[in-house]
């Protein structure tokens, strides 16, 4: 059974950093795409970042280009996605996920929440 296990989520001020990880099981992780999304209250889900599994193919949402980055250790079935300048607008949960047709994944979620 695919799942997943989030953490890494906090409470932090504008402009500050987080880094949120996320452990896969259940399924070959090398083997595939591994995405981040993210649903803030009200607001439908929204993908943020996701980083291919050959190569370094990765894409963002446009609102976290140059402030996020998204990685993978292969080794450890582990996914990353590293927050910098962090904005209110990023608060949300934060899930990774995975497509394994024809179902895509979700795991349970972090919190992010970012207030003065």
């Amino acid at each position: 059974q695919v799942s997943f296990v989030e953490s890494g989520g906090a409470v932090v001020q504008p402009g500050g950093s987080l880094r949120l990880s996320c452990v896969a099981s259940g399924y070959s992780f090398r083997t595939y795409t591994i995405s981040w999304y993210r649903q803030a209250p009200g607001k439908e889900r929204e993908l943020v970042a996701s980083l291919a599994a050959i190569g370094s193919n990765s894409r963002y949402h446009n609102s976290v280009k140059g402030r996020f980055t998204i990685s993978r250790d292969n080794s450890r079935n582990t996914a990353y996605l590293q927050m910098n300048s962090l904005e209110p607008e990023d608060t949300a949960d934060y899930s990774c996920s995975v497509l394994i047709p024809p179902a895509r994944v979700w795991g349970q979620g972090t919190q992010v929440t970012v207030s003065p």
